[in-house]
């Protein structure tokens, strides 16, 4: 340990030998006072980091999906695979990790900007180098996740607004002169608030009394290339959050289901499909395409609108957040306070105006 200049100490740390035998010792700089490079040398000789043997970027990101992947829903696999990529075909995968730095990831995210990638895009890009990152820092190969250290900048956030009860109501019925069932899929959408690919994996059975189980969803596999495209494999798997949920339904909800199973239960067990393969959650929305086309309603408004609906109106009629969360099937409330913090502003108008009116009253 020694002080190069005022305030500014090398630490240098012996870990052990490499593969050839020959001793190797890893270099710190701390800006600060003596006691804060005598703190770092303890850190390094109590926990010295394990030699990352000239891995690269790319080999980390390589190591963690052999890891993740078969954890991972298919979708999820779809999306970090061609993320992981995208960070591979930039030239920061070539770096080895032991010598990554914050500055070469501030740098990685200016070329991304200067290349025209989207800020949704880059953010993406970054979080994968991250959980990359972290698990190679679980496993000793780095002593920091320098990605985590790095900024991205803030996202914007962009409230959406809601459909209106009259357009959702429109655009059911407009389902349901098509397809009892395509009524059915946009009704339970609305009421339930559940997903698309949650919907397409209902089975009769999962309806007792007016409780209907959400414990599954069907992921769509592609396989092929773009140009000779194979039936895709519908897979059923778990729940985007892995969490199983039960939800109420009101009477209209469960006569639909009713009178559906009493006329199509003998051709297979899906709700919303007949026969042996459950619905693809592709054909879900092309039902709400033609629906919205019919009801007439803009062409802005998605099929997970309607979900985006069921949680605004339920938050901003007053029902409680935790409620509202477990419905949706959110991994815990803070991530429906995140997305819905507009229906909670709206809904404490609401508490200001109950408040005021208390006041004002004498009797």
């Amino acid at each position: 340990m020694r002080e190069r200049s005022p305030g500014v100490w090398e630490v240098r740390v012996f870990v052990g030998n490499d593969d050839r035998g020959r001793p190797k010792q890893v270099s710190r700089t701390v800006r600060g006072s003596k006691r804060d490079a005598q703190r770092l040398a303890a850190e390094l000789t109590v926990v010295p980091p394990s030699p990352s043997s000239g891995r690269t970027v790319a080999d980390v990101l390589d190591a963690w999906l052999e890891t993740n992947t078969p954890t991972w829903a298919a979708s999820t696999v779809r999306d970090q695979m061609s993320r992981a990529s995208l960070v591979k075909q930039d030239r920061i995968a070539a770096t080895p990790v032991g010598r990554l730095t914050v500055l070469d990831v501030d740098r990685w995210h200016a070329r991304l900007r200067a290349g025209g990638v989207g800020e949704s895009s880059l953010r993406n890009q970054h979080l994968v180098l991250r959980a990359a990152l972290s698990q190679a820092a679980r496993w000793r190969w780095v002593v920091t996740n320098v990605a985590a250290l790095a900024s991205v900048g803030r996202r914007k956030a962009v409230v959406r607004s809601a459909m209106t009860s009259d357009e959702v109501r429109a655009v059911i019925a407009a389902a349901e002169r098509r397809d009892p069932a395509a009524g059915l899929a946009l009704r339970l959408a609305a009421v339930t608030g559940a997903r698309r690919s949650e919907l397409c994996a209902l089975v009769w059975s999962d309806l007792t009394g007016d409780r209907l189980r959400i414990d599954s969803s069907i992921e769509i596999v592609r396989r092929g290339t773009k140009d000779d495209r194979q039936v895709p494999t519908l897979v059923d798997a778990a729940t985007k959050t892995g969490n199983q949920r039960v939800v109420r339904l009101d009477q209209r909800s469960v006569e639909a289901i009713v009178a559906l199973r009493e006329e199509r239960e003998r051709y297979g067990p899906w709700m919303l499909n007949p026969g042996d393969r459950p619905l693809n959650p592709e054909r879900l929305t092309n039902w709400w395409r033609l629906a919205r086309r019919d009801a007439g309603i803009e062409t802005r408004w998605r099929l997970h609108d309607l979900r985006h609906w069921s949680a605004t109106e339920a938050i901003g009629r007053g029902h409680d957040l935790r409620t509202v969360s477990g419905r949706l099937g959110h991994a815990n409330a803070a991530m429906t306070l995140r997305t819905y913090a507009h229906a909670i502003d709206g809904a404490d108008a609401d508490v200001a105006t109950t408040l005021a009116a208390a006041l004002e009253d004498e009797s």
